[in-house]
This record gives structure tokens, C-alpha cells and sequence, in this order.
């Protein structure tokens, strides 16, 4: 459904997406992820033909992003984070006109539109006004529209953001009802969104692709990783020196806390029990221990491992 090879956007010297290649095959649900200037937002737009790539190639249903636009925009349905709708128009006119615009049959738009309707959970309110909607009705008003023309991939930017709790549950479940018709591609920043809705992720960081595979992969990325949390009363250079003796590369963060007590988080996928280490190293040390357990590592745990390492110098 979505090949991208090699492909590269650069605004004014700055590298938004570098080097980006990945595949996405008919079916899937493909969670898209990554912190705050990762280049997401760049991927979409040019996934959606509202920028072109300044080098590579990327294509949609067979269709070449830059050779065949009109061909990709008419098998994608795009919800961005921000949908643009008309407030002073009804529901039915809104989706009625869109359905025009995305070149539905005339004779099929008005089934279109009461199916789309039907379908976000909008049946009951074609008649009303958007701009006075509720801002999870017009978030189904966006995603109809997105459905509107039967697309084969459907793009959702952030399709939660915003909402309280119930309307993010209420959406959350409309999008479930959608994935046996349709390819999925969903940009968040909430993880228990793609635990609970995604089969396959795609994370980026500084412009490039670092992980791409099955949800559950990810969750075995780091292998049995879990972590050590303890509070312990020590000085923290004799500390980090005595941690360093049986846990050297691992990853730890200690944090001074009050009165002389530390904070410590310790990473740990070595197969040896590293409690039993920090309690040995507190007894020999002779420094009090007021906590001690272990935690396995989560999907936010390793998100945030892949994306705030060091670059190598490309990237941006």
C-alpha cells in the first residue's frame, strides 16, 4: 500500500526527513511515532501530496506521489489534527460537498453520506450545524469526511487529541470498527493508543526511521529489560562509582532527593538480579536502603530509549 525508498525532504538546509525508507502492506494498522519535530508531520504531508519530496521515491497504491498526485489523493481519506471544516454549513451539505470535491458519482453521494454518517455515529445529526457541534462530534465529522470517497488508506493525525476521556474512548472505538475495510495509518504521541489499535509501528527520531516492525517486536526490543527503582541515603559520587563496579553500560539516572537520600533508576537486560546487587552494595557500603523493587520495562520505557540517543551527526 505505502513504499517509501530513500526518501528526503530539506527546507532551507534544514533535513526534516532523511533517508527515510519503509514499507506498509494492504491491511495493516501502522502506528506512526516519534517526539516533537521527529518529522511526522513532513511524512504525512508528503504521503498526502501537499509536499514533494526532495529526493527518493514514495508511493501509494501503486501511484508514484509526485508523477500521479490526483490518482494518490483519491485513495487516501487524510484527518489532520486540525480539521478544517466549514462551521456555518450542515452536516449533510458539508459531507455532500466533499463527497463532490473527492469525485464521488452524483447518483452516489447521497448513499455516501448517509452510510458515512452511519457509520461515525453522525446518523441523528445530519441536519445540524457544525460550528455547533460538540469538538468530538466534529472529529466524526472530520473522519467522515476522510471516509467519504471509500478510501484504500485512511491517514489520522493525531485523531484524539484534544478530546476528554470519553470522546477519546469514543473514538478510539469508531477507528476500530474501520480496520477491516481500510489500510491504517495513525500519527500519536499516545502509546496506549497504538498498544491498543496498532498491529505494526514506525518510530522516528531527528528525521529518520529507528524502528520499524510488529507492536509485539517492540515490546521484545529490549529483550526481559526491566528496571530497578531504589532510594537510597549515599553520597552520590561514591554512589554512581559503586553502581558502576556490577552495572557498568547500563543505563541509570539518580536524583538527589532530601537529605542526603538518591533517587536511582537503573536499566538492567542482563539475565543476574540486579536487586540483589544494589542491596549487597548498601549493606557492604553501609548505606540505609528505604526502597527496592523491580519493574518490567514498558512500551513509553522503550520509546523513550529509542528516541533520545545520540545521532552519529546526520539527522536533524
Amino acid at each position: 500500500m505505502i513504499r517509501a525508498t530513500q526518501v528526503t525532504k530539506k527546507f532551507a538546509g534544514l533535513t526534516a526527513v532523511d533517508e527515510v525508507s519503509f514499507e506498509i502492506n494492504r491491511g495493516d494498522v501502522v502506528g506512526l511515532l516519534g517526539p516533537n519535530g521527529a518529522g511526522k508531520t513532513t511524512l504525512l504531508r508528503m504521503l498526502t501530496g501537499f509536499v514533494s519530496p526532495s529526493s527518493g521515491d514514495l508511493e501509494v497504491a501503486g501511484y508514484h506521489v509526485t508523477e500521479d498526485p490526483l490518482e494518490v489523493r483519491l485513495r487516501i481519506g487524510y484527518l489532520p489534527e486540525t480539521c478544517p471544516l466549514y462551521p456555518e454549513m450542515r452536516v449533510n451539505e458539508y459531507l455532500a460537498y466533499r463527497a463532490e470535491l473527492k469525485r464521488v458519482p452524483r447518483r452516489m453521494i447521497r448513499k455516501r453520506v448517509d452510510d458515512v454518517r452511519e457509520q461515525c455515529g453522525l446518523a441523528d445529526a445530519g441536519r445540524r450545524i457544525i460550528g455547533k457541534l460538540s469538538k468530538g462530534y466534529r472529529q466524526r465529522v472530520g473522519l467522515a469526511d476522510a471516509l467519504v470517497h471509500d478510501p484504500d488508506l485512511l491517514i489520522l493525525d493525531e485523531p484524539t487529541a484534544g478530546l476528554d476521556p470519553n470522546q477519546i474512548r469514543e473514538v478510539r472505538s469508531l477507528i476500530g470498527t474501520l480496520v477491516e475495510r481500510h489500510t491504517i495509518l495513525l500519527s500519536t504521541h499516545i502509546l496506549p493508543e497504538v498498544e491498543a489499535m496498532c498491529q505494526h509501528v514506525l518510530i522516528m527520531d531527528r528525521g529518520r526511521v529507528v524502528f520499524s516492525n510488529s507492536t509485539e517486536q517492540l515490546r521484545k526490543h529490549r529483550g526481559s529489560a526491566f528496571r530497578i527503582l531504589f532510594e537510597i541515603e549515599a553520597p552520590l559520587e561514591a554512589l554512581q562509582a559503586e553502581i558502576g563496579r556490577f552495572a557498568a553500560g547500563q543505563d541509570l539516572s539518580l536524583q538527589a532527593k532530601e537529605e542526603g537520600w538518591i533517587l536511582g533508576n537503573l536499566s538492567w537486560s542482563r539475565p543476574e538480579d540486579s536487586g540483589s546487587e544494589i542491596f549487597r552494595m548498601a549493606v557492604r557500603c553501609g548505606w540505609a536502603l528505604r526502597e527496592l523493587r523491580r519493574e518490567r520495562e514498558t512500551l513509553e520505557d522503550v520509546f523513550v530509549s529509542l528516541t533520545t540517543r545520540e545521532t552519529d551527526g546526520g539527522g536533524s
